[in-house]
């Protein structure tokens, strides 16, 4: 890559950067099981894909750590977090934080994958396919369960903080 082609690339990545801060997402949390115990991740990339059958998708940034464990096992769970559960969005976004401690509510569904009952859904899937994408992967998942949990307002994310919806009894 000539200076110029790469500086035109590294002007189109930062400005790419900048368009998706400023662009809210929901806040999701995907965990699974994996031989060597429960791993998780907070993502703001889930979307819905199809209804037939039902499917979503998200991205992971790296295929090692909670992110390899979560490619590499046979199913996981996409919780969809409330505007309360700041913390646990927190302590999963970033390494070395605890995770899945009992005052953050978990439990294990039947099938072994930890699960966030507080969540305003948990959707337990497994990867249709993997997309690799430069350092990323995008995953399609076909839904295999859904839990429906309290109603809740989302949590989102904008411009690298966490915000909140209005609630409309306030």
């Amino acid at each position: 890559m000539t200076d110029a082609s790469s500086l035109a690339a590294t002007t189109i990545a930062e400005s790419f950067k900048g368009v998706f801060r400023q662009h809210p997402s929901a806040v999701a949390l995907i965990t699974a099981m994996t031989e060597r115990g429960p791993v998780g991740l907070t993502a703001s990339s889930v979307a819905s894909v199809a209804l037939d059958p039902p499917a979503l998708s998200f991205s992971v940034t790296r295929a090692t750590g909670s992110a390899g464990g979560i490619l590499n096992a046979p199913s996981f769970v996409v919780h969809l977090l409330a505007d309360t559960q700041v913390d646990v969005a927190e302590a999963f976004a970033h390494s070395g934080r605890p995770r899945f401690t009992p005052e953050q509510g978990w439990s294990r569904l039947d099938t072994g994958e930890p699960y966030l009952p507080d969540a305003r859904a948990a959707l337990r899937g497994r990867a249709l396919h993997l997309v690799p994408v430069g350092s990323s992967s995008l995953v399609i998942a076909e839904i295999l369960e859904v839990h429906v949990g309290p109603a809740a307002p989302p949590l989102l994310y904008h411009d690298r903080s966490y915000r909140t919806l209005p609630r409309a009894d306030a």
